[in-house]
C-alpha cells in the first residue's frame, strides 16, 4: 500500500519546531559520519522561463526508509498569481526498494527542512545575542528562516530589505511581527541590514552578488541559502575570505553549486582554505563559534539528507495520524 497524503493535511500536522530542527540536525550528524549516501543534484533549467527543477535524494544507513525530492523553482510565476516553488517527495522502503508514501508538500517540506538548517547553522556559529537579526528577501525562506532563527536565538528585531513589491513587503512586516513578537523594521538598504545585525540571512535567487565585504563587523553571523545552482550568487567572494569560521553544508556541494564556488573562482579562498561542514560542529569535531567577536558564515545549498529526515518524520506522523489515503 502507498500512503499519498495532501498539502493540506502536511500543513497542519508538520510544523517547523525544535523537534524538526533536531531531525535534521541529526542528517547532518550521520552525513559526517559518513552512514550517509547523497547522489549530485539533479537539475533541470528551463532558462526561458527562469526556472528550475531540482532532484535530491540521499540514503542514510541505519534508517528504514530513504526519500526522493523533485522540488520546482520557477521564478516567474509570481508574476501569474502563482507561487514560485513547489514539489513533492516520495517515500521508499530502503529494504526493498518499493515505494511507500508520497508527500504532496508543494514544497512545503522543503520550506520546513531548509529553516530547520538555518537554525543548525545559527545553533554553532551566531552569537549568543542575536537580539538584532537581518534577512534579504520577503519570500516563504525570509519566513521561515527567521522563524527557526527564534527557536534557538532571543531575537527582538528583524532588518528587511526586499526587491519585492510594498505589498509583498507589508505582508512579511505584518505577518512576522504577529507571529514572532518582534519588531521588523524596513530597511533601506542591504548595507544597513548587515551593519545593523547581529545575524544575516540572504533568502534570494539573485544572479548578482550583493552583499558586500566592507561591510562586515565583529560579531557577525552570516548565513547564505539562495545560492543553490553555478549561476547564483548573493555574496561578494570577498566575503567568505574575510571571516574567520567557513562553514557549509556539504563541501563538495557549495564548492560547485553555492556562495564557495564563487569566493574560490575570485581567488578569496582556496582549496587549502578550512571549511568546517555543519555534521562537524554537531558530532563536536570543530566547537563552532567560540568568541562573541569572531565573523562567522554558512553556506547552504541544501542536501538531501535534509529530505529524507524530513520526509520520514511527516511520513512517520502521517502513519500515526492516520493522515492520507493509501492505494495500492
Amino acid at each position: 500500500m502507498v500512503r499519498v497524503v495532501t498539502e493540506r493535511e502536511l500543513l497542519d500536522h508538520i510544523a517547523l519546531d525544535l523537534s524538526a530542527v533536531e531531525d535534521v540536525e541529526r542528517g547532518f550528524a550521520e552525513l559526517d559520519k559518513g552512514n550517509a549516501t547523497v547522489p549530485p543534484i539533479m537539475m533541470i533549467p528551463v532558462p526561458h522561463l527562469d526556472a528550475e527543477v531540482d532532484i535530491k535524494a540521499a540514503y542514510i544507513k541505519g534508517l528504514p526508509m530513504l526519500a526522493v525530492k523533485v522540488a520546482s523553482g520557477f521564478f516567474r510565476n509570481p508574476e501569474k498569481g502563482l507561487p514560485s516553488q513547489s514539489g513533492q517527495m516520495v517515500v521508499i522502503d530502503a529494504e526493498t526498494g518499493f515505494l511507500q508514501g508520497v508527500l504532496l508538500d508543494n514544497g512545503y517540506l522543503t520550506q520546513v527542512r531548509t529553516g530547520a538548517a538555518g537554525a543548525v547553522a545559527a545553533k554553532y556559529l551566531a552569537p549568543k545575542d542575536c537580539a538584532n537579526a537581518g534577512v534579504v528577501g520577503a519570500g516563504a525562506q525570509a519566513r521561515f528562516q527567521m522563524r527557526a532563527l527564534a527557536l534557538i536565538r532571543d531575537i527582538r528585531t528583524i532588518r528587511s530589505f526586499s526587491l519585492d513589491s510594498d505589498d509583498v513587503r507589508d505582508a512579511y512586516t505584518r505577518d512576522m511581527e504577529r507571529e514572532l513578537g518582534v519588531k521588523v523594521i524596513t530597511a533601506a538598504s542591504v548595507e544597513e541590514v548587515v551593519r545593523e545585525s547581529s545575524i544575516v540571512v540572504t533568502t534570494t535567487p539573485s544572479r548578482r552578488p550583493f552583499l558586500k565585504a566592507a561591510w562586515l563587523h565583529p560579531g557577525l553571523h552570516i548565513t547564505s541559502m539562495g545560492a543553490d545552482a553555478e549561476e547564483k550568487q548573493e555574496l561578494e567572494g570577498a566575503v567568505a575570505g574575510a571571516v574567520n569560521i567557513l562553514a557549509c553544508d556539504l563541501k563538495a556541494q557549495s564548492t560547485r553549486l553555492g556562495e564557495l564556488r564563487s569566493a574560490l573562482r575570485d581567488g578569496a579562498i582556496t582549496a587549502e582554505t578550512p571549511i568546517f561542514e555543519l555534521g562537524a560542529f554537531v558530532n563536536g569535531k570543530h566547537p563552532g563559534r567560540t568568541d562573541e567577536q569572531q565573523v562567522t558564515m554558512c553556506d547552504l545549498t541544501g542536501v538531501g539528507v535534509q529530505d529524507t529526515m524530513i520526509s520520514l518524520r511527516a511520513y512517520a506522523i502521517a502513519q500515526e495520524k492516520g493522515l492520507g489515503v493509501e492505494i495500492g
